[in-house]
């Protein structure tokens, strides 16, 4: 519904056909068997285009759809630990965080304090920053350990300079 006295029309092809009475636009669109439809109300007057708007929806959809396939979608990938974990098992762990990193996604590993363990931090802090060191040149550090309730945890992302 198109409330405004005139508009500026442009046809199917692209070419402008000046600005027109609305009942006028409304009925040069009726002869072409095409719609009315309002392009750029905030403009001064208001263009309108004649198209098909049931192709002109599905064409919209359809690059939509292409932008969606096109966009790259990064998973945060989580690895937990305790403070008693053993040497071998976080090699394990970095094992699977280095598998996680060239696929692309983020890795957020986190110790996990069960009752008094949260009195030493330390430990925990420790087994992160030589898990850092164990992953080297494949992930860059984005954000520093911290503490998130229980949790003790960091998050890496893929370098893009040892991937490229």
């Amino acid at each position: 519904m198109i409330r405004v006295r005139e508009v500026r029309v442009v046809d199917e092809n692209g070419t402008q056909l000046g600005v027109l009475p609305t009942f006028e636009a409304l009925r040069l669109a009726h002869e072409r068997n095409l719609d009315l439809v309002e392009v750029a109300p905030n403009a001064v007057p208001p263009v309108c285009r004649l198209l098909d708007f049931g192709k002109f929806q599905y064409e919209r959809q359809k690059k939509e759809r292409e932008a969606r396939k096109a966009q790259k979608i990064i998973e945060i990938k989580q690895l937990r630990l305790k403070p008693r974990t053993g040497v071998h098992d976080i090699d394990v762990k970095v094992k699977q965080a280095l598998s996680f990193l060239e696929e692309g996604s983020k890795v957020k590993v986190s110790v996990r304090f069960h009752g008094r363990e949260i009195t030493h931090p330390e430990i925990a802090r420790e087994q992160l920053s030589r898990f850092a060191e164990k992953v080297g040149d494949a992930a860059i550090i984005e954000s520093q350990p911290m503490m998130e309730g229980p949790n003790l945890f960091m998050l890496l992302s893929p370098n893009a300079r040892k991937q490229g």
